[in-house]
Order: C-alpha cells, then sequence, then structure tokens
C-alpha cells in the first residue's frame, strides 16, 4: 500500500541557491512561513536542514522630525535564531550555525541605521515606478499623493533601504503592517526637519569601482536644504567609485597595487554607468580628483580615455589633480576647480520652490566626483561646491547682495565649515536647514552637520572618520588634524587587513549577496588548502619575534660560548625567511572574506 502525500507538505515551487566554500545552501522563496534552508555539503553531499534568525531593534533614539514625524536611530539591534531543533544537530550542522551566527552578530553592531514609522525618510517611490531625480525635495515635489497612499516599505527606493533583502519573506506573506524600513547613513539634526537613507554596502579594499551593470561602490547622493522665509531651495551632488573593473585586494602594504581586470569591457561599463546617471539626475559633470602618476594614474588614465567614447554636451570630464594642485595643506587651491566648472553649476541650477509650493527653478543637472575612496579629498571638494551654491541661493532669495559671500560673515563664514552631508552607495543625504534672514550665528547649529556626516559616511566605509575634517571644520589644516589623520591613516591599515574581511562577509551575509542562479556552468568556490588553511599573522608575528629573541640572547651569550653565534644566526635567520614569506604572501594572512571572491 502505498503511502498518501501530506498536503501539507506543498512542493516549493521557487528557489536560490546559495554558494558557500563548504556547501550549498538551498532557500525556498515561495512565501512558506515554515519553510527551513536545506544545507548539502560540498565535500560528501550530506544534506541537513537550517534555521532561520531574527534580527530585532531592541533600542532606538528619537534625533529629531521630518515633516512633523519623529525619525529614530537604531542604538541596539540582537539576533534571535527561529528553530531550536538543531540543537539536536550534527556537529558539523552546529559549526556551520555557529558561523551564520558570528556573522549576524557583527550585523548587530552595523553604525548609522534610521527608520519612522510615518514618514519615507529615502523620498522616494514605488519600486514599480521610473526613477527620477531620486532622494530629493524635488523629487519629493514631483510625486503624486496616490504615491503618497501607499504603504511605507512601498515609498522606499530599494537602492536605499538597508534591509531591502530581508523584508522579501515579509512581503510575500502581505505583511505590510509588519514592513519597516531601515535606511543607512547619516542624519544630524539641528533643526525640526530633516532626513537621510541607505546605499549599496561594503567595506574600504573589497568594494571598489564597479560590477558588469556599472553600479559602483560606495555611491553616494548628498542633498543641501535650505528653508527660509517660505522658500525652499535644495542642491544635489553625487559621488561613486571609478566606473571601472577594479580591484585593490588587501596584501599586508601599506596602499595595495591596483587591478584592473576586463579592460575591454570599460566603455560598456563607462556608459552604462552615466547613462544611469543620466536619466536620474540630468547632465552630468564627472569630476576626477585621482592622481596623474603612480598607481592611481593608470586608473586615471583608462577612465579619461573611456570617458572620451561618452562624452558629450550632456556628459563632461574633468580631471582635477588634488594632491599635485593643492597638496595636503593648500586646498584654497580648490578655487582653480570652481572656476573650471562655474559654468556648469549655474546652467544647471538647482531646486527653489516659493512660499505656495510652486517651483521656481529646478535643477537639471550634477556634479559627481570622485577620488580613490569617495571620502577625504570628496568631502573636501565637494563642501565647496555646496559652499558656492549656497551663495547662489542666498543671493537669489535676498539674503546676500550681489558682492556678498559667506566669507564676509564670520559667524556664517565658521558655521559652514562644520558642515557637511553624504551617503555610501545609494546612499542620499539631506541637510534641511531652518533659520532667520537677520541672525547669521542662529545658523551655527544647523550647519554643524557637514563635517560630522562626513565622518559618518566615512566610518560606515572605511571604519575611521574622514580624513583633511579640520579643513573642513575650520578652513585651515591643523597640526592636531594632520596628527589625527595619521591615527586614522594606521587604523584604516589595521581594518582593512585584519577586520573588514568578516565584516565584509557579514554585510553580503545580511544583504543576500551570495545568492546565485541555479545552472551547470556554476564553478565551485576556491577553498583553502596547504599552508593557506593554516595561515596566520599573529601567529607568523610571534614566530618571527620569537626567533629575534632567541636570536638577541644568544649573541649577549657569544663571549661565553662561540656556539651561540651560530645559534643567533640560526634564529635570526629563522625569523627573516618567515618575515620574507609573509612579506611575499601577504594576501594570505590577510582577513578576506570568506564568501566574497574578488574578480578573476
Amino acid at each position: 500500500m502505498s503511502e498518501k502525500a501530506d498536503p501539507a507538505q506543498k512542493l516549493y515551487n521557487t528557489m536560490r541557491l546559495w554558494e558557500f566554500p563548504d556547501q550549498y545552501v538551498v532557500e525556498p522563496t515561495d512565501g512558506s512561513s515554515e519553510a527551513s534552508c536545506l544545507a548539502i555539503s560540498r565535500l560528501d553531499g550530506s544534506m541537513s536542514l537550517i534555521g532561520s534568525y531574527l534580527i530585532v531593534i531592541t533600542d532606538r533614539e528619537c534625533i529629531g522630525s521630518y515633516l512633523g514625524y519623529p525619525i529614530f536611530k537604531i542604538t541596539s539591534m540582537k539576533v534571535f535564531p527561529c528553530d531550536h531543533s538543531l540543537k539536536n544537530s550534527k556537529e558539523e550542522q552546529k559549526k556551520m550555525e555557529s558561523e551564520f551566527s558570528s556573522l549576524l552578530n557583527v550585523a548587530e553592531r552595523t553604525p548609522g541605521l534610521y527608520f519612522s514609522y510615518d514618514v519615507n525618510i529615502t523620498l522616494s517611490q514605488s519600486k514599480s515606478e521610473t526613477y527620477g531625480l531620486s532622494c530629493s525635495a524635488q523629487r519629493l515635489h514631483d510625486l503624486g499623493d496616490e504615491s503618497k497612499l501607499l504603504p511605507l516599505w512601498r515609498q522606499a527606493d530599494p537602492r536605499f533601504l538597508w534591509n531591502n533583502y530581508m523584508l522579501e519573506v515579509l512581503i510575500d506573506n502581505k505583511l505590510d503592517p509588519y514592513l519597516l524600513p531601515v535606511m543607512q547613513g547619516s542624519i544630524l539634526l539641528n533643526v525640526p526637519d530633516f532626513p537621510a537613507s541607505h546605499a549599496k554596502y561594503g567595506t574600504r579594499m573589497w568594494r571598489r569601482g564597479a560590477d558588469s551593470d556599472g553600479f559602483v561602490a560606495n555611491f553616494v547622493e548628498t542633498e543641501q536644504i535650505i528653508q527660509l522665509n517660505g522658500y525652499t531651495a535644495s542642491f544635489i551632488q553625487v559621488r561613486g567609485s571609478i566606473p571601472l573593473l577594479w580591484d585593490q585586494i588587501v596584501d599586508l602594504t601599506y596602499k595595495p597595487k591596483f587591478e584592473i581586470v576586463k579592460l575591454e569591457e570599460a566603455p560598456r561599463v563607462v556608459e552604462r554607468h552615466f547613462l544611469d546617471l543620466r536619466k536620474k539626475y540630468g547632465n552630468v559633470l564627472a569630476v576626477d580628483l585621482v592622481n596623474k602618476d603612480g598607481g592611481e594614474g593608470r586608473l586615471c588614465e583608462k577612465f579619461g580615455n573611456a570617458m572620451q567614447h561618452i562624452a558629450s554636451d550632456d556628459v563632461r570630464y574633468l580631471h582635477f589633480d588634488f594632491h599635485r594642485i593643492c597638496g595636503h595643506v593648500h586646498f584654497e587651491r580648490l578655487s582653480i576647480l570652481y572656476d573650471q566648472i562655474e559654468d556648469f553649476l549655474i546652467k544647471n541650477r538647482y531646486l527653489l520652490l516659493n512660499e505656495k509650493g510652486e517651483k521656481v527653478e529646478e535643477q537639471v543637472g550634477v556634479v559627481r566626483t570622485n577620488c580613490i575612496d569617495c571620502l577625504d579629498r570628496t568631502n573636501v571638494t565637494q563642501s565647496m561646491i555646496a559652499r558656492k551654491m549656497l551663495e547662489f541661493q542666498l543671493r537669489r532669495l535676498g539674503v546676500f547682495s550681489a558682492e556678498e559671500t559667506i566669507s564676509t560673515h564670520a559667524n556664517f563664514d565658521e558655521s559652514f565649515k562644520i558642515c557637511y552631508l553624504g551617503f555610501p552607495q545609494n546612499l542620499c543625504s539631506y541637510m534641511d536647514l531652518a533659520f532667520s534672514s537677520d541672525t547669521f550665528p542662529s545658523l551655527q547649529n544647523s550647519f554643524s552637520v557637514w563635517a560630522n556626516h562626513g565622518d559618518d559616511i566615512s566610518i560606515q566605509y572605511s571604519g575611521t572618520p574622514a580624513l583633511k575634517g579640520d579643513f573642513v571644520r575650520f578652513g585651515q589644516r591643523t597640526v592636531q588634524g594632520i596628527l589625527n589623520d595619521g591615527w586614522n591613516a594606521l587604523m584604516r591599515y589595521y581594518l582593512n587587513n585584519f577586520r573588514d574581511g568578516t565584516k565584509q562577509d557579514a554585510i553580503d551575509l545580511i544583504q543576500g549577496h551570495y545568492i546565485v542562479s541555479v545552472s551547470r556552468s556554476m564553478t565551485a568556490t576556491t577553498q583553502k588548502g596547504g599552508i593557506e588553511a593554516i595561515a596566520s599573522f599573529p601567529l607568523a608575528l610571534s614566530l618571527i619575534m620569537t626567533g629575534f629573541f632567541f636570536a638577541t640572547m644568544s649573541l649577549r651569550r657569544v663571549r661565553f660560548d662561540l656556539w651561540n653565534l651560530l645559534f643567533s644566526i640560526m634564529w635570526a635567520s629563522m625569523s627573516l625567511v618567515i618575515a620574507a614569506f609573509v612579506r611575499a604572501n601577504g594576501r594570505m594572512f590577510c582577513n578576506r572574506p570568506r564568501l566574497h571572491q574578488p574578480r578573476p
């Protein structure tokens, strides 16, 4: 007698395949609420079910409001497993679950997460609508009332939704009241209204360049909003990694080599990137701040060559060798750059709404700035551009006369220099300023956004505050600022080489970046073997230091016994050999992502 099938055990009709170094994980995606993932060992083909996890916001802080609605910053999260049956699973299964859990624990400490229960702080439309000028007052003005009646998660732009992947199972089950959009970035509120949001995530050395579709790492949209006497003025800038297929894999050197891959695809990738920018922002001026010589020079050359094929009235490319012209202290020489881009800024304008909310001016183009990290040189340059555009806006609103500048008002100038804002891929940010035209000192708190916000974005991408922040804050380089930059540079080196691999795994796990198509052409992930499997920088450093210690001790005893000279040479040689091996195989000893594989 045949066994009848349990009607409750319905076949899964849609699934995802996750590829890990030691196993495949099959995840049902048809909305089955009690579905467990299936883990298949790549070693022996054994199978087992694995559970799911809940990431719960356990603490929050109200940091202000936008449009009268409170905005919250997440100050604590907790991961909870959902399947107690795993307690009786095999040791291999428990080990794998432990690895998942450790990565999620890293994700618990994700900085700069914000949300609102009432208002869409991405200022975007639903997923099904055409993208316009996103994350801006201009785009909010253009939205229809119907889109504002949609559930909050549908109003959110998926590019800026940090928990987009995690919401999928709730979306499949039509649980709109549980769908809380969360954005990552920086919101610094000194006035009643002001929003911000999220991007394409990654760490500094493990997310470089572009993908084959032209989407770049650390893409940041920044908006400066001013409210004055019923008028609203807005100005947007963007930044992003050089849109080529390139890597900079850590190898224990202070500045790893730049590796450009699939150079033949560069024109197509650049074209796709700028086509996307044109659709979203209108005219584009790409300002490239990287060095003309050295390792950066090759990237600069290839980027410039690729831009020649797409340059037009709508897309311009301008190279400005920031380090050669400005050095490390003469940032006032950015005026040379401004003279070259002033015509673009004047022509493409900014958004201006009158007291009735009617559009008086419209921004029809954007400046896209990049250096290598799109953090430090970019921060200084964007703050200069924002400052100049603010002067245009204040003259238009009658606050400044034709000859007045921010520099002519001491309190205003001091306040603006500590203002900076920006967000990572596909991050956008907002600074909403409300002030009285007759009291410039009241701007001091409003303008304190810029430098602090730049630090926030840098911390999310590189792990440290931004370099050159003293100039953004004070308008000049300071001894303390230079010392801080030195310390932050050392911290970046440590984090890049010894911490960011695990952090990148956690980011990609939480974002669902390891989903691959099930196909016969799928290749296995490279697995560590031999010396690489046991390579450990702390162990190697300990052996090196131990060798030198015994070499020194033996040298001190040479006068008593010449054999100690031989021992000293032997110990010193051992240390030098290990040091040379580590230096020659630096990548092997770095903390690399287990899930992320560099481009071939």
